[in-house]
């Protein structure tokens, strides 16, 4: 086994990690192509060391930094997000690793599947708006979807073997976040700092505020549903705050098969690139007799309302899940910058959810004009909120 990548989002987390799997397995990888949005610096010291073929660099204004710092290494530098998706479709690519965050990675995305190319899937956002066209499109060109979230991995791993008709039911695990236990009063209180101390998981600050909120769980109830093409009723979320379970299959004969490991991002990120095999790695190996017990509970969509609007959303169908995720973004980068707090997330996505026109045909023009409108809309509605 032998892949050419291309990693879209180079300079967040996964892509990061995925970089450093690459580097520790160099028999196994050769990078093509590098793209960023803004981090003109991390980008041109990645390429530097793995020499792709070519970098894109988002964000145009930065293109003659990077365009200069990369001279005269043979790498065709490129500007724009015409030019992620053009790498993101390209020939010579067997994997295309899809690291960006948020709606941004939606169209490099599509991309990638109409090209028919197998796609490490961390960029949950694509799949949350555009479900229905993701899937229709990569059931015609052949594209897999292999999924990063360690939740989506694991499931992948229960199903392996396994008919698709003996699936009674699929259990996300969540870790509850830092303020699982917290009272509904001190929440209104929380400051950004605190809700970036995740008691188990190092991960980019979007996502580590959505597992705060259980938005990260809600989403991820919308990407199993695509994924696994898994009803929304067959879809449960179960609280585990050790965060060694990381997802569990139940099947029709009563039986139960869980996927273990460590909480780190690296594992499942090993597993999308190297599937179907497995590899030997170094991670460290969960003792169970360390860890001693392994606890559940229901999670608390009264104190934690995002997830039961990511329901609600998927129930609705058509645009809203996109509505949904628009309005999350929004909120998430106004509770960072401290102009509104915590509860306010939700308060944003459930105004949007209920002011969005809603649209059934799955097109990208259709997710593009609803993410622009829902984010003006959570815009109008943090202003209103925001904090003096």
């Amino acid at each position: 086994m032998h892949k050419r990548l291309a990693i879209i989002g180079s300079t967040g987390s996964i892509g990061t990690q995925a970089l450093g799997i690459v580097a520790r397995y160099p028999e196994l990888f050769t990078v093509r192509a590098l793209t960023a949005g803004s981090n003109a610096g991390l980008l041109m010291t990645q390429a530097k060391l793995c020499r792709p073929e070519r970098v894109v660099i988002g964000n145009e204004a930065f293109y003659p930094v990077v365009r200069d710092g990369l001279a005269g290494l043979g790498i065709e530098v490129m500007a724009g997000q015409k030019a992620v998706e053009e790498v993101a479709s390209s020939d010579g690519i067997d994997t295309v690793v899809a690291a960006m965050v948020g709606f941004a990675g939606l169209r490099p995305t599509a991309a990638a599947v109409a090209a028919g190319r197998e796609v490490a899937l961390a960029n949950k956002e694509t799949l949350v708006v555009a479900g229905d066209l993701i899937t229709s499109m990569a059931a015609v060109t052949g594209s897999r979807l292999l999924p990063v979230d360690s939740e989506h991995s694991a499931v992948m791993q229960c199903l392996n073997g396994e008919p698709g008709k003996s699936v009674e039911k699929i259990i996300l695990t969540a870790s509850g976040g830092p303020f699982r236990d917290m009272a509904a009063e001190r929440l209104a209180r929380v400051t950004p700092l605190e809700a970036l101390r995740h008691p188990n998981w190092t991960m980019g600050s979007k996502i580590t505020i959505d597992s705060a909120t259980l938005m990260n769980k809600g989403l991820e109830v919308i990407e199993a549903h695509w994924l696994f093409g898994t009803p929304a009723d067959q879809i449960d979320v179960l609280i585990h705050p050790q965060s060694i379970i990381h997802s569990m299959v139940q099947f029709t004969d009563g039986s139960v098969k869980a996927q273990l490991g460590v909480p780190d991002m690296r594992l499942p990120i090993i597993y999308a690139l190297t599937w179907p095999e497995r590899v030997v790695t170094e991670l460290p190996r969960p003792s169970l007799a360390d860890i001693g017990s392994l606890t559940f509970g229901e999670p608390d969509t009264v104190r934690f309302r995002c997830l039961a609007l990511a329901r609600a959303a998927l129930k609705a169908g058509g645009n809203m899940p996109c509505a949904l995720n628009a309005a999350n973004e929004e909120a998430v980068a106004a509770f960072l910058n401290e102009q509104i707090g915590f509860n306010d997330i939700a308060g944003t996505v459930e105004h949007v959810l209920g002011k969005t026109v809603f649209n059934n045909e799955a097109s990208l023009d259709v997710y593009a004009a609803t993410d622009r409108e829902s984010r003006s809309l959570a815009g109008e509605y943090i202003k209103k909120v925001q904090k003096k």
